[in-house]
């Protein structure tokens, strides 16, 4: 069964353009993203980071999730936030940040931030261990790294069935921690959720709100959904629902002081 094509992953453009799409439903869909986020900054406090930093920098800030969580914990001399999607701007404003609108592999960073911070973003990336290495080189002496993306059972489900809505980047948690030489990981782990749904559908209307399914080019006839819809359920029913499994992968470091 073949029921998503599998066409090389997109340029970040097309991506750009379903989260573009799907800007304003995403916050309210973001079932694990939010919480993520939430994890995130309360990981970075647990494990001693000040409680405030004099630049701070978060790219793929998206409809703000970790923003807000960032900033109900910790204080800002400066912050920068960047974001493919140019609606973004907004949610700068509201937090009082600057805002660098465009692809973060292409796009100038900050001087010197002393936390760089990213939630859900390093997935979308063919190298991320490359823009880690970066963040790295970026960041200043004695700052902090709070980032997260997914791992290889992102979408399990959707990989079975031989989608391509998984993202270009999927890695496990040590691939991230791998460029971070001299860096003291505070935390490098990993862990699998399942999301719950009535139907197929569900499933496919929930990656439409939060645009996540950019990567995939389908095109969807009567026949192929009922293909895909009855393929689902039979591998993936209990009690009447159907899983979404995610994978998120996180790490908080800290770069030696100079």
């Amino acid at each position: 069964m073949n029921a998503l094509p599998s066409p090389p992953a997109p340029p970040s453009a097309r991506v750009g353009r379903s989260f573009a799409r799907n800007f304003q439903t995403y916050h309210a869909n973001a079932r694990l993203q939010a919480p993520i986020a939430t994890l995130l900054a309360r990981r970075l406090q647990h494990h001693g980071a000040p409680s405030h930093f004099a630049s701070g920098f978060e790219f793929g800030c998206g409809t703000g999730h970790l923003t807000g969580a960032l900033r109900a914990r910790f204080t800002f001399g400066e912050l920068t936030l960047n974001d493919l999607v140019p609606e973004a701007a907004g949610v700068a404003r509201a937090h009082g940040a600057a805002f660098h609108p465009g692809d973060i592999r292409h796009t100038p960073w900050p001087d010197r931030p002393t936390l760089i911070a990213s939630a859900s973003t390093l997935q979308w990336m063919r190298d991320p261990a490359a823009l880690v290495a970066r963040a790295a080189d970026q960041l200043a002496p004695g700052g902090w790294l709070a980032l997260s993306g997914f791992g290889p059972q992102q979408y399990r489900e959707l990989s079975a069935l031989g989608s391509a809505a998984g993202a270009p980047g999927l890695c496990p948690p040590e691939t991230l921690a791998a460029p971070l030489e001299g860096f003291r990981i505070h935390e490098a782990r990993g862990r699998c959720h399942r999301l719950w749904f009535t139907s197929a559908q569900e499933v496919l209307r929930h990656l439409r709100a939060t645009g996540v399914n950019g990567a995939a080019r389908a095109v969807w006839t009567r026949a192929r959904l009922r293909e895909f819809c009855d393929g689902y359920r039979a591998r993936f029913e209990q009690d009447g629902q159907v899983s979404l499994t995610y994978h998120p992968v996180w790490l908080i470091a800290q770069k030696p002081a100079a």
